[in-house]
């Protein structure tokens, strides 16, 4: 990647978020909290989950990616086997490896600030694998720079995924009326 998307503030998520997650995904949000991450071009890239949904239902990934741009590329590193190489250099690179353990309990300190889930690992396979580099990526982007370091590997290694602009058309706002004797 040429540019790494700035780190943005987390903020509380507005209908236009709301709008434009349920067109990432094509549902609407479930335990949705706030707006991670905010992809250069505006919209969301990440959302903030609640430990449990509103059913009650354990949900332990706290950070979930959402445009769908970014999580395609990110596809194309897994089927290429990304996660298997990093693995095998958790297996044996100790510095690596302390590393994405203090991510891992980097992500678990955050999720028990807002709600403690015990016994529920954290996401992405942390601390001992690389199980989903979506989670990683998200976890970077929403962390920042320098927590999780195959999270900001992995954001090295994609494309400038907002360069075509926003992955999905904001709603439009309502137009004016035409002033008298205007054209419509």
């Amino acid at each position: 990647m040429r540019t790494s998307p700035p780190t943005t503030a987390r903020t509380e998520p507005t209908d236009a978020d709301v709008a434009a997650f349920q067109q990432q995904l094509g549902r609407p949000p479930r335990g949705l909290r706030a707006i991670a991450h905010r992809c250069p071009c505006g919209q969301p890239d990440v959302v903030e989950t609640a430990p449990r949904l509103p059913d009650g239902t354990p949900f332990p990934t706290l950070y979930y990616l959402t445009c769908p741009r970014a999580s395609s590329a990110i596809g194309t590193l897994e089927a290429n086997g990304v996660m298997k190489e990093m693995t095998d250099r958790l297996a044996t690179d100790p510095e690596l490896a302390a590393a994405y353990r203090s991510a891992h309990e980097d992500y678990i300190r955050r999720r028990d600030e807002i709600e403690e889930l015990t016994g529920f690992p954290s996401a992405g396979g942390m601390p001992d694998r690389v199980k989903c580099l979506h989670v990683l990526v998200a976890h970077s982007l929403a962390a920042g720079p320098g927590v999780n370091p195959l999270g900001d590997e992995a954001i090295a290694m994609l494309p400038e995924w907002w360069s075509k602009g926003p992955c999905v058309v904001p709603a439009a706002e309502p137009s004016a009326a035409p002033a008298a004797g205007g054209q419509a």
